[in-house]
């Protein structure tokens, strides 16, 4: 049995030779084109890839019944604007208690904050690419220019880190990143309007 968005389909688990031709086909086959799959289980337990093409070694013959839930593109993206939105204020405010805690010769404290800033920075910057890639607004200037400006700034800190110049660190967050992260407050609340 195969359930798609809560209803069963007309094709049949044996007709397929693993599970990723399975999903493959359901999703091309139920005109399922402005949508994005969100959960996958498998004899009605989650199923997760550990490794690339994973589903592929699955073979048809283990599973008895396949359940897809999926969201729509539009949907997902007014998701994850709001999710950006959440995660720019918690960039903005750990991005100054950083720079503080560098300035006070805090050091230790300051870098095992600052690996998650980085890393926090880094999926900020990957979920625009979602939108993009995944969810298809459209680029503008604007996010063009917003974009390289933090990947330039993120280039410069790793490099900054590197020499280890933690006052030179803090200057750079608080002076010349936060005030950009401050800026993309508006451009969320432009992409919430075209999402």
């Amino acid at each position: 049995m195969i359930i798609v968005d809560g209803r069963e389909i007309d094709l049949k688990i044996k007709n397929f030779s693993n599970l990723e031709d399975l999903l493959v086909k359901v999703m091309e086959s139920e005109g399922l084109k402005d949508r994005i799959v969100t959960d996958v289980y498998v004899n009605e337990e989650v199923f997760s890839e550990l490794y690339p093409n994973e589903a592929a070694d699955i073979e048809v013959d283990e599973i008895e019944r396949v359940e897809i839930k999926t969201e729509s593109i539009e949907k997902m993206a007014t998701e994850i604007v709001k999710e950006l939105g959440k995660v720019l204020k918690l960039l903005v405010k750990s991005g100054e208690e950083i720079a503080n805690l560098f300035r006070e010769a805090k050091d230790f404290e300051a870098l095992d904050m600052y690996q998650d800033f980085l890393e926090v920075l880094r999926d900020f910057i990957g979920m625009i690419s979602v939108l993009y890639q995944d969810c298809g607004f459209k680029e503008t200037k604007e996010l063009d220019d917003a974009v390289k400006v933090m990947s330039e700034l993120f280039s410069e800190l790793i490099d900054i880190q590197e020499k280890e110049d933690w006052i030179l660190l803090a200057d750079v967050i608080e002076y010349e990143l936060l005030p950009h992260l401050k800026d993309w407050d508006n451009i969320l609340k432009q992409l919430n309007k075209k999402g």
